[in-house]
């Protein structure tokens, strides 16, 4: 399995078999779960050109793809297709009210990855927008259960309700300040965060909750936000 390349999700790891497209949804060579809003075939795997690519054979849904150290980030939209060049790559979705993440493991990657110098005060720049403490923790408390999670797996997100109990807010507080989350975001280029109609609303939340995760604007580190008093 050493010379592999190999597919991990709630620590089960699937070796890719190298003649045939190794596809990934709710159903396919790896079926994630049984929940309708995931396609049955969602991404795919593929050897081509002597590369290996993951492709999104989705007709709606998006992937953020990242490397180890989520330095590297891309958006895979349907139909687009990446080739898969970190020695761990990690794929984050969301499809329905359910997030889930995945990582894809190259014995040997095209890309050599090297360490960047860290800054002196500590921070990385990947993630770097500037949010208030009470719009950090109305994302850390969505991003609880992902955040909670011991590595690769799906994670129930809270309902907009359960996320302002959490906070102890009220639900006008709490949607104003997603309102503002979402529109700082949009700002900075963040796709499928603007408001709409009501049925919008779950999709909203998990992709904020794809992003944040996946570009590490929130952390496990950020979790203690939600037993502390927040400011307006």
């Amino acid at each position: 399995m050493s010379g592999d390349v190999t597919v991990e999700f709630a620590g089960e790891y699937t070796v890719v078999p190298p003649g045939a497209p190794f596809t990934i949804g709710r159903e396919g060579d790896l079926a994630l779960d049984d929940n309708r809003f995931l396609h049955r075939h969602f991404l795919q795997i593929e050897r081509s050109g002597g590369l290996w690519w993951l492709v999104n054979i989705g007709a709606r849904m998006t992937a953020t793809i990242t490397d180890t150290d989520r330095r590297v980030q891309a958006q895979l939209a349907p139909g687009a297709r990446l080739p898969i060049v970190f020695g761990v790559t990690t794929v984050v979705f969301g499809a329905g009210p359910t997030t889930y993440e995945l990582s894809i493991h190259t014995p040997e990657p095209a890309f050599r990855e090297t360490r960047p110098e860290i800054p002196e005060d500590g921070e990385s720049t990947i993630g770097a927008v500037p949010m208030t403490p009470s719009q950090k923790a109305l994302v850390v408390a969505l991003a609880e259960p992902v955040l909670r999670r011991e590595g690769t797996g799906m994670s129930e997100l809270p309902s907009s309700a359960a996320a302002a109990e959490r906070l102890g807010w009220s639900i006008t507080r709490f949607n104003r300040k997603l309102d503002n989350v979402c529109d700082k975001l949009d700002r900075q280029g963040v796709p499928g965060l603007r408001g709409g109609v009501a049925g919008s609303a779950t999709n909203r939340r998990t992709r904020l909750v794809e992003y944040a995760v996946a570009s590490r604007l929130v952390t496990r580190e950020d979790l203690p936000l939600l037993d502390a008093p927040v400011t307006p």
